[in-house]
């Protein structure tokens, strides 16, 4: 319909055109529908600096009214609308007429698309790429046969880490019901005094008596002896602080000479820090007898059985757990289980008179020891407290059996809560994967200009095809079928006629607005 201006792909050819067979149009070119364009006088010339994608599944349809108009874009509008002498259609350069020649160009089109160009659509190239992973592709192996060493280090690599997680899990499960060995603590009660001599008359700057109460214990060796009556040991740090094996210690004090606060109490869980020692320091110059009341921190909990459970299992505090599993053992030695109903157990004597029942379930089990089961009974002793002779004759030892972590303990769980080494680890992989990456691009830029030294026209004409793509897909054309509108049967459509009368009736009077129509 226009007649002045640039060839238009709206406007409407006067005479079909006889299609020619298209470079690298041989089957084993897989993209037959590319025409080269020629860049000669393109407006479009040097405008393009990154090779955009034409993968179909990209084609976004978007208007051009809501489009922000982009400097790309404002140039390609003003080449459009400004005039030219008519032009004619660039030739097309001829096919190849052998079949190595299009196995060339075949070869050089496939090999700028398989990654030489990065074909990746403008609307995901904003997105955050993530490293590469530390696998090698087959193409890069293909080119390196040196990668071969690299892939086994790599299984290497992943049978390391299964054998660690596998043991990581190990260890975790273990330090859930973590061991413990019975060891001997032994508790050392011994008191000091100062500023007890008596002068009369007593001197006015002298300081006031004072005595000091000190509870220490420390967890023995097995097969070793201490001297009561020597100095107390050093803290071993393989085992716990003394006030880690207390929930809570009381002592009390004689009412009538501390009458403001005789009873002084340390409770485990207002503890900021296990202590290796107590110490109670007041004044006073009269001797009197301290109570002390240490109530025992069991970790699981420990329990008091009742008589008749402790002359079944023969033991006196234990976790329910065990005593659970003891009673287990019990009904299974004495074969008890039910043989027509495994989940009850018929009850002896002696389980009569812990259940008095004849017969029990097995899920009645845990709940029926519970009004058997009382917390364990505090350890009270008392300690004279002497303010005259030889300290060391006044203290007294005590010695508890108390269940300490396994050795190992400590440096699993140390070895779980670890994470500089896995720090070490992540670097080294972010330094293998910027390396795989560095790869990649060499790989890409290998396969870009082993594309161009094959067939540089073809390859050329290729990535111009696809920069157009992109700037239709920008200008909101993606959807038109350019190739289909220069044939007549698509104007012998039953909506041309309707489409040509709406655009009569919308065309202004006396204006010249058609396709390609230029201002004067």
């Amino acid at each position: 319909m226009a007649t002045g201006g640039n060839p238009n792909p709206n406007a409407i050819p006067s005479q079909p055109r006889q299609q020619q067979p298209l470079p690298g149009s041989s089957p084993a070119t897989p993209h037959t529908h590319m025409r080269p364009p020629s860049m000669a006088g393109s407006p479009f010339q040097g405008l393009f600096h990154s090779p955009p994608s034409h993968n179909p599944a990209f084609q976004i349809h978007m208007g051009a009214s809501s489009t922000p108009q982009t400097p790309l874009m404002a140039a390609a509008a003003a080449a459009a609308s400004a005039k030219r002498p008519p032009q004619k259609p660039p030739s097309r350069p001829p096919a190849p007429t052998s079949a190595a020649a299009a196995a060339s160009v075949a070869a050089a089109y496939k090999a700028a698309n398989s990654g030489s160009v990065d074909l990746t659509p403008a609307a995901r190239r904003n997105k955050k790429r993530k490293l590469p992973e530390k696998q090698l592709p087959d193409r890069v192996a293909a080119l390196l046969p040196e990668s071969a060493l690299y892939t086994q280090l790599l299984e290497f690599e992943a049978r390391v880490d299964a054998a660690l997680a596998r043991k990581k899990v190990d260890i975790q499960e273990a330090l859930k019901t973590p061991p413990s060995l019975q060891r001997t603590l032994r508790i050392y009660v011994f008191n000091t005094f100062a500023n007890q001599a008596r002068t009369i008359p007593p001197p006015k700057t002298a300081e006031p008596p004072t005595w000091s109460l000190k509870i220490i214990g420390r967890v023995l060796e097995d097969g070793t002896e201490l001297d009561p009556a020597g100095v107390v040991p050093k803290h071993n740090p393989m085992y716990p602080k003394f006030s880690s094996f207390f929930k809570r210690v009381t002592i009390g004090l004689d009412p009538s000479l501390y009458p403001e606060n005789s009873m002084i109490t340390w409770e485990n869980a207002r503890s900021a820090a296990p202590q290796e020692g107590f110490e109670v320091k007041r004044k006073g110059d009269k001797e009197f007898l301290a109570n002390i009341r240490l109530e025992m921190n069991y970790n699981p909990e420990k329990f008091k059985l009742s008589q008749p459970l402790m002359e079944v299992l023969g033991v006196e505090v234990d976790t329910r757990a065990r005593v659970i599993a003891a009673l287990w053992q019990y009904i299974k030695a004495k074969k008890l289980q039910n043989p027509s109903d495994p989940s009850y157990f018929m009850c002896d004597p002696q389980l009569k008179k812990v259940f008095g029942e004849d017969k029990m379930r097995f899920a009645m089990l845990s709940q029926k020891i519970s009004q058997h089961l009382a917390p364990p009974p505090p350890i009270n002793f008392e300690h004279k407290i002497k303010l005259s002779g030889n300290g060391a004759n006044s203290s007294a030892c005590y010695d508890i059996l108390v269940d300490v972590p396994f050795p190992l303990q400590k440096e699993m769980t140390a070895f779980l809560a670890n994470t500089e080494k896995h720090k070490d680890i992540e670097a080294c992989d972010e330094v293998i994967s910027a390396s795989i990456k560095k790869i990649h691009e060499h790989r890409r830029r290998r396969a870009f200009f082993l594309g161009f030294s094959q067939s540089p026209v073809e390859f050329i004409n290729a990535l111009i095809a696809s920069q157009s793509k992109d700037l239709k897909l920008v200008a909101g054309e993606a959807n038109r079928n350019i190739e289909r509108e220069r044939r007549a049967d698509f104007y012998n459509q039953p909506w041309v006629e309707d489409a040509v009368i709406r655009y009569l009736n919308r065309k202004p009077p006396g204006g010249n607005d058609g396709p390609g129509a230029g201002g004067s």
